[in-house]
């Protein structure tokens, strides 16, 4: 951790004007039917719904996984800032998770007529299932807890709506999550006692800072007002479906305050990482002619820092997955199998 940032400084270093989002659009949660695209999900024939969402789970993991050039994170070119997992690992984590995710989902569907609490520790239930199958598919080392905790939140607010009878979108499944969450930050941070067991309890009591938690209890506000926008731009503009992914990672490397960041290189690492995205973006982003490199140049200098962004790798996931959710335009009347 980084000690030179004095006790309870939250406010003072957010409101640094480095900080500041310079040149960055708001675009506001655009529908792909109003940018006039078609995003087809890749995925095999499935016989049942949970199924298809489990399978779109599996290719948002894998699609981010193999996203290149990610800097700091795994991929294809090379380990990031991770001397113990590979792009195999990672791969070998979304495969035995992949016939675990649609458990959520009818867990949902179970608990949909239940308080959210009830829902909730259902699919806590699940998760832990999730994250020792993780275990064992890569000898113990954590490459989709953030990921799993996200995703269960979806996919089981995807089964209540089903649940109920209610269709499935972004607004609907982010809500839902949302509902499921509310007040988590405040039971498992907030009034914690004082000594912190973990590096989310440790941060949130330093810095304030709300992790994972705090964007789920959102509805993954950062996902629906800019990483998922930019995407859709990004391939209504024309770009492939790996740039316009690229597109909502600058997004999320300039707008999120990443506790994976903060746990490696202290506040000044998340704003060194915040900075050079911002000013990867007012060079033109995946625009510019020679973004690739800059990108290539950004992930060396990460890693020269032991910087990894995994927060918003998560949330790169969740991007695409909510995109596919929209794409598919499934209606109230959907059944469960």
């Amino acid at each position: 951790m980084d000690e030179e940032i004095g006790e309870g400084d939250l406010k003072e270093v957010i409101s640094d004007p480095s900080l500041e989002i310079a040149t960055a659009p708001t675009y506001g949660l655009l529908k792909q039917e109003q940018l006039g695209i078609s995003i087809s999900p890749v995925a095999p024939v499935w016989s049942s719904l949970p199924e298809r969402l489990a399978d779109l789970v599996h290719e948002a993991l894998v699609a981010e996984a193999t996203l290149t050039p990610k800097p700091g994170l795994v991929d294809a070119r090379n380990n990031g800032s991770h001397k113990d997992m590979t792009l195999a690992t990672f791969l070998a984590s979304a495969d035995a998770l992949r016939p675990l995710m649609a458990s959520f989902v009818k867990a949902g569907v179970e608990t949909a007529s239940d308080p959210t609490s009830v829902a909730l520790q259902a699919l806590r239930g699940h998760g832990l299932i999730c994250e020792e199958a993780m275990n064992e598919a890569t000898g113990g080392i954590n490459t989709h807890k953030g990921g799993i905790f996200a995703f269960g939140l979806l996919l089981g607010a995807a089964g209540r709506c089903i649940g109920r009878g209610e269709g499935l979108s972004v607004l609907a499944l982010c809500g839902e999550a949302a509902q499921m969450v509310k007040g988590l930050v405040k039971r498992e941070l907030a009034n914690r006692v004082k000594t912190a067991n973990t590096a989310g309890e440790y941060i949130y009591r330093r810095y304030g800072l709300t992790g994972a938690r705090g964007e789920a209890e959102s509805g993954f506000e950062l996902v629906r007002l800019y990483a998922l926008p930019a995407f859709l731009c990004s391939r209504e503009a024309g770009q492939d479906e790996e740039t316009a992914l690229l597109a909502a990672l600058l997004e999320l490397l300039i707008r999120n305050r990443d506790t994976n960041l903060v746990a490696r290189g202290g506040m000044e690492g998340l704003f060194f990482v915040r900075r050079e995205a911002q000013r990867l973006k007012r060079l033109g982003g995946v625009f510019a002619p020679d973004f690739h490199a800059r990108l290539m140049a950004m992930d060396e200098a990460l890693i020269h820092r032991n910087l990894s962004p995994g927060g918003s790798a998560d949330l790169l996931g969740v991007t695409l997955f909510l995109a596919r959710i929209d794409a598919m335009g499934l209606s109230a009347s959907t059944e469960v199998s």
